[in-house]
């Protein structure tokens, strides 16, 4: 065993010489150090955090000591919604590069900057956002659920996609105005087995938060005891 472990390590050296990997994003070569990642550490140092301060609900920045419009009438089934960067050119290539292009894997690198953010404490669960099955069957996989597993592996938090299931398919919400993505995706989710259990929702974009609210409605109906949601990116404007 031993042997084939020194085996395989020789191995993978010699495919990083021959076939050096390279960041996606800006296409430079990839160090060692950084695990393959298919985008690099300097690529990830140019995502944004959301400027504060920000809404405690939906943590939405806005200006100090004003009323935040964007959760004014939000359902009371979720509590908070927080997201790791705002989605600016090359947060918004590496969840295109996840989304519509095939590579998965990006999954990992959008992980890392949500480890920390606050809905990710002990004994919560993460649940990806579920695609229908037309979707699903069209990209091949969901890159919700690539994120909550590279998530989960990051935190150490389960993952529990079996919770929550898309009822029905729903158009692309890219071009809808507020009011028609709620309409859109009102009624197209349902929650099974969720009973007392603490939520956290896991999606790539924030845009108007339509999809998580209408998940979250889902659960609070399941029984969930709680439930919040984390997004690598966050849509301003």
């Amino acid at each position: 065993m031993p042997h084939f472990a020194e085996l395989r390590a020789a191995l993978a050296e010699a495919e990083r010489w021959l076939l050096p990997p390279e960041c996606l994003l800006c296409r430079r070569a990839v160090p060692a150090s950084d695990n393959d990642a298919l985008a690099c550490a300097v690529c990830r140092s140019r995502w944004r955090t959301l400027p504060a301060p920000w809404c405690a609900r939906c943590g939405h920045p806005r200006e100090p000591d004003s009323d935040c419009r964007l959760c004014a009438d939000w359902p009371p089934a979720i509590g908070r919604v927080r997201s790791a960067v705002l989605l600016e050119e090359g947060a918004r290539n590496a969840v295109h590069l996840l989304k519509y292009d095939g590579w998965w894997r990006m999954a990992e690198s959008l992980a890392v900057p949500m480890r920390s953010l606050e809905p990710l404490t002990d004994g919560v669960c993460l649940i990806p956002i579920p695609l229908s099955a037309a979707r699903a069957r069209e990209r091949g996989y969901n890159q919700a659920e690539r994120l909550g597993a590279a998530l989960g592996a990051g935190t150490g938090l389960a993952m529990r996609p079996e919770l929550l299931s898309r009822t029905r398919h729903t158009p692309t919400q890219t071009a809808l105005p507020p009011d028609a993505r709620r309409a859109n995706v009102a009624g197209a989710f349902a929650a099974a087995g969720a009973q007392g259990v603490r939520a956290v929702l896991v999606d790539d974009v924030f845009t108007t938060g339509a999809t998580l609210l209408a998940a979250a409605e889902a659960l609070a109906a399941g029984g969930a005891a709680s439930v919040d949601a984390v997004t690598f990116a966050r849509a301003m404007g």
